[in-house]
């Protein structure tokens, strides 16, 4: 597998570029702020996943680790291919996916073309778990909080009728209290954080 490209710049396009390696003209589908930030005839590395199907061989380029990563995590989630995969690394940053994931924030996953509400809460509850949080989103959000059983806890608060602020808010505030929490099963997680909703929030339930 092809896994980066080191070569002159000899086209740009909106989201795609040709890198010459060694006399062969390498076809490349980037984000388009990876095509914005690169010039013709320029000396550039472009780190890469390559998608073997039965009629073609296809590449698609990166400017960060970081951006590949979730690419080839998004291609995982059942449902999205590499198009709807490459539009979440054009509309939302790294740091930005981790977050939505870990605090089971599926609304900025609409915000990609091609995924709707159902596909986004597919995407939040595929990842969980999986997603490696860098060093500067771990400044942004507490690994305490990130537990496996988020997701499908706060789709089941959901469900029965508790705001997703309110919901995120007492998962939160559970998991914070309880260094064990991470252990426990999603049944147990959503008995005790209902417990929590109950105490401290009887009033606004809907």
């Amino acid at each position: 597998m092809i896994s980066s490209l080191t070569g002159k710049v000899t086209h740009v396009g909106l989201d795609n570029l040709i890198i010459d390696v060694n006399g062969f003209g390498m076809f490349v589908n980037v984000p388009p702020q990876t095509a914005s930030s690169l010039r013709t005839g320029e000396q550039t590395t472009i780190l890469t996943t390559m998608i073997v199907r039965e009629d073609s061989m296809t590449l698609y380029g990166f400017s960060e680790p970081a951006e590949r990563e979730v690419f080839d995590l998004m291609l995982t989630v059942s449902g999205i291919g590499p198009r709807i995969a490459l539009a979440v690394v054009a509309a939302l940053t790294p740091a930005e996916v981790s977050k939505a994931v870990a605090t089971g924030d599926d609304k900025a996953f609409t915000k990609v073309s091609g995924i709707g509400p159902k596909g986004a809460r597919r995407v939040v509850l595929e990842l969980a778990g999986k997603l490696i949080l860098t060093d500067q989103d771990s400044d942004q959000l507490p690994l305490s909080h990130d537990v496996a059983w988020k997701p499908q806890v706060l789709d089941a608060l959901m469900g029965l009728g508790w705001t997703e602020r309110d919901a995120v808010a007492a998962v939160d505030s559970f998991v914070e209290a309880n260094p064990q929490s991470e252990t426990i099963g999603v049944a147990q997680a959503l008995k005790s954080v209902l417990a929590t909703l109950g105490s401290q929030h009887s009033n606004t339930r809907h």
